[in-house]
């Protein structure tokens, strides 16, 4: 992403100095004329832009405005502290994995928001790098989820053969007899199941799905994919819709390059998370939060660090 340094109006700006802290790069400073831009390296984060009170900062190419086409967004930053804690961990705790779908379309227009929330999310030095392929339809979703099962029906078969799977076991790669032993059985019910009786058990019949990726150059690229992915789960559930996360087509997008080809992707992108989005249907309605295992938690006092 091309970087831009901020601009300064100076018929607008009174020197207050408010930017000049919370900018992460250092770009800005007081000088003996006022503010200035001093260096380059600025990441775009328009933090800048967000604490000024008289509008008086602009970043070239970036889009401040967040209108969402199919819901409303009060355009007034939250200060910390200022939101209803119970309603935000409830939805956090409400978000369950979706795997009964209405056959209902879900436009184009929704699609689009859940990505602009998705890009509200952090990414390593805010580099952005994320991309979103968008299955729009039940169809494409029904196409690109044979390819996935293509690709498992031949993993299968070749688990099978012992003197494969055992002598990379013994080469110090025992991800194939892993997969024979967890997995192979499961998968290849569920292949049969599909080829019998049309029974999508790899996307659930959902009506769309989303592909998050990354392209070269991030820092973080598979932690802001998964970041921006949290962000879409819980968007779609606040707007009614159900999603599943479909880790057996990040597995099959990781080792077969015609599956990331079929999405169109450029060289060197990557896929990390395959969301199945639709509305959900009827079995979908719960009535208490579900548990979770208590985190382990590790705690080191600067005695502990010094000492390691």
């Amino acid at each position: 992403m091309e970087r831009m340094a901020p601009t300064v109006d100076r018929g607008r700006c009174n020197d207050c100095g408010r930017c000049v802290p919370v900018c992460p790069a250092g770009v800005l400073r007081m000088t003996p004329e006022g503010l200035r831009t001093v260096s380059a390296g600025c990441l775009a984060c328009g933090h800048c832009v967000a604490v000024c009170p008289r509008e008086a900062l602009a970043i070239p190419g970036l889009d401040f405005a967040r209108e969402f086409e199919t819901v409303p967004m009060n355009p007034r930053w939250v200060p910390h502290g200022k939101t209803d804690p119970d309603t935000v961990l409830a939805l956090m705790a409400s978000r369950r994995s979706c795997r009964n779908f209405l056959d209902r379309p879900v436009s184009g227009a929704v699609i689009r928001d859940l990505i602009r929330a998705a890009t509200l999310a952090p990414s390593g030095t805010n580099s952005q790098g994320w991309t979103f392929t968008v299955l729009p339809d039940r169809a494409a979703v029904l196409a690109f989820g044979q390819r996935c099962l293509a690709f498992f029906e031949r993993l299968v078969r070749l688990s099978d053969q012992v003197w494969i799977r055992e002598g990379l076991r013994l080469l110090g790669r025992p991800e194939l007899a892993d997969f024979h032993r967890d997995y192979a059985a499961t998968v290849r019910e569920g292949i049969d199941r599909f080829r019998r009786q049309g029974e999508d058990l790899l996307f659930w019949g959902a009506p769309a799905a989303i592909a998050i990726g990354s392209l070269p150059g991030a820092t973080t690229p598979r932690e802001d994919a998964l970041l921006a992915a949290q962000n879409l789960l819980l968007a779609a559930h606040a707007v009614g819709l159900g999603t599943c996360l479909i880790g057996f087509a990040v597995e099959a997008l990781r080792h077969d390059r015609s599956l990331v080809r079929a999405l169109g992707c450029r060289d060197g992108e990557r896929i990390h998370a395959v969301i199945a989005v639709g509305w959900p249907g009827p079995a979908e309605r719960y009535r208490r939060f579900p548990g979770r295992f208590r985190p382990p938690i590790r705690t080191r006092r600067a005695r502990d660090v010094t000492a390691s």
